[in-house]
């Protein structure tokens, strides 16, 4: 068991032994698509969505080095007819690499060195756990002769994946051609993994006239796709737990429900529901982190049309968005709607997929649209909103 190379089962056994809403059927999705053309998946969502507790099953689930029969025993991938196609083939069966991109900040010179430091301490554990190995100097061709040393490929998992990009933009091009010479390098890809989960909060970088990885399927809050019931609570999955914490239903409607994905219906941020139940009260739990910046800088920033459209979002007005010229980075806005696609992609606003619209989702995020516009308070969002509100 390493930090990087099958790093076991400890961590989803922790969040079992927590109360767990049980997001198994996801594995079915990524088992549906091992050894195929669209192995290669990125799943994008806000910040406190759940990301690193996916990580943490399919880690559980694949490692090769543990069991965890026992972990997924009562959980849908394992019981439900529908869900578990494919689940005793595919547990643990896998040598995993697990990357969660925030956790090696400080590490690596604040990711200034994340490739170098990366490259080197996965092949120092891939050389500890096959003696036989020859040594390589080189990542993707280590892997590849450990996949021909012992006939297993890899589930490589990245959390947080965009972590490098978000906080230390001078690194953009290093760190790109790194996934890119990882995932689209002359068949190699196909011959090392069976598959890889990427979860961040941005999608992939677009670089020039194409993605700089391009080969993966992508799934986000504008495009959730078949993974729309996973990027957070469901409505029924809510209604449960105010049934057994005794939480009043309607309450939590209003403060933390609002991300209507097509295909999920409604969908609640997980970290805020569970933290209402603890705490049995209901309240903004949007705290500031690195991940996020300051709303703040996002709607004072003087494109035409911003602060009116801040104004109407306010109002409990839906606002036009076009997304599909996102670049999706935090420095790269050319004009209001590139704005509100980092905002959607950020959970700041929730997005309909069908009338290609935005609208603060809730409660809990209108009181951060409050604050933020206290600190702003454009003319035109003051007279704006005035007027959205007579």
């Amino acid at each position: 068991m390493g930090m990087y190379l099958n790093p076991g089962n400890s961590g989803f056994e922790e969040i079992r032994n927590s109360r767990y809403v049980d997001k198994s059927g996801m594995i079915r999705l990524i088992n549906r698509v091992i050894g195929t053309k669209q192995k290669l998946i990125c799943v994008s969502r806000p910040r406190r969505f759940g990301k690193s507790f996916a990580a943490q099953m399919l880690c559980a689930y694949y490692d090769r080095t543990c069991d965890s029969g026992a972990l997924f025993q009562d959980l849908r991938i394992a019981g439900d007819p529908k869900m578990n196609a494919g689940y005793e083939q595919h547990l643990n069966k896998y040598d995993v690499v697990y990357l969660d991109m925030t956790y090696i900040k400080p590490f690596s010179d604040g990711f200034r060195n994340a490739v170098s430091y990366l490259s080197e301490k996965i092949m120092e554990e891939l050389a500890e756990a096959y003696p036989a190995l020859k040594p390589d100097n080189e990542l993707p061709s280590a892997m590849l002769r450990a996949v021909e040393l012992t006939g297993h490929k890899f589930i490589m998992i990245i959390d947080e994946w965009d972590a490098p990009i978000r906080e230390t933009p001078e690194i953009r091009n290093e760190y790109l051609e790194f996934l890119r010479t990882l995932f689209k390098g002359s068949g190699s890809t196909s011959r090392i993994f069976a598959a890889t989960y990427m979860t961040g909060i941005l999608p992939i970088k677009k670089d020039g006239s194409q993605s700089a990885i391009s080969d993966f399927q992508e799934y986000s809050m504008v495009f959730p796709g078949e993974f729309a019931s996973y990027v957070g609570f469901t409505e029924s999955e809510v209604r449960q737990l105010c049934q057994e914490y005794d939480c009043d239903f309607s309450e939590m409607k209003q403060w933390y429900d609002g991300y209507t994905l097509k295909g999920a219906g409604s969908v609640y941020n997980p970290n805020s529901v569970m933290k209402a139940v603890y705490h049995r009260r209901f309240h903004s739990y949007w705290t500031e982190t690195s991940a996020a910046e300051s709303l703040m800088g996002y709607i004072s920033l003087d494109f035409d049309g911003l602060s009116g459209s801040t104004a109407r979002l306010l109002g409990r007005v839906d606002v036009s968005v076009d997304t599909n010229g996102f670049s999706n980075d935090l420095i790269t806005f050319r004009n209001r709607d590139d704005v509100l696609t980092l905002l959607i992609h950020l959970g700041y606003l929730s997005y309909d997929e069908d009338t290609r619209t935005a609208r603060i989702p809730n409660e809990e995020i209108r009181l951060e649209f409050f604050r933020a516009v206290r600190g702003v308070w454009h003319d035109e969002t003051s007279a704006g909103f005035g007027r959205v509100c007579s």
